[in-house]
């Protein structure tokens, strides 16, 4: 015969129970990345894919690293058999030619660290982090001055572009951000 608990004692084992407070925390819907909106999914994926990138220019950065570099873009013209009296081969030629090692070094570590900054926005949002709605709404806003300092010295399409969005990507992460601290001091 087992030894019988006080009436309510064995519901509060179980509610205390450290097994039964991860169920309930797991099947609890806005645990899962299923429940973070779309608009921020596809945030997210633009964070990745830019943060992807400047990784990939790092690295492009790291290896050209004591090489000629004009020799590596007339080599490059060739294999994509462009002409090499193209102008924009030449224009590429003028920009790299103020690069030495030590500006290839600091942008490498500029663009690893800018890709890690992405990265982290990218798989923070993905996973439906609230940390990470503040954080990129911090470092989003933070480079919008440079971006409008940007446009002053020349203005172009892309650069408009990519100001529009991160202003949209700030506007919207806000909003969001005060409508979940709404709902949940209201069910709190």
């Amino acid at each position: 015969m087992q030894p019988r608990l006080p009436e309510g004692l064995h519901e509060d084992i179980i509610q205390n129970d450290p097994v039964t407070r991860l169920r309930h925390k797991q099947q609890d819907p806005k645990a899962t990345p299923a429940a973070t909106p779309r608009a921020i999914r596809l945030i997210a994926v633009f964070k990745l894919f830019k943060g992807l990138v400047l990784f990939a220019v790092g690295m492009g950065a790291v290896r050209l690293l004591h090489k000629d570099l004009a020799f590596e873009v007339e080599r490059w013209a060739d294999i994509f058999r462009v002409d090499p009296n193209n102008y924009f081969i030449h224009r590429l030629l003028e920009k790299f030619s103020f690069l030495d090692d030590r500006k290839l070094r600091e942008l490498s570590v500029g663009t690893f660290f800018y890709s890690a900054l992405l990265l982290t926005e990218g798989i923070g949002l993905w996973l439906g982090k609230r940390w990470a709605q503040y954080f990129t709404i911090i470092t989003t806003s933070s480079l919008i001055p440079l971006e409008v300092y940007g446009l002053t010295k020349r203005v172009s399409a892309p650069k408009l572009v990519v100001l529009l969005l991160n202003v949209a990507v700030v506007v919207y992460l806000v909003i969001e951000v005060r409508r979940n601290r709404g709902s949940r001091e209201a069910g709190a």
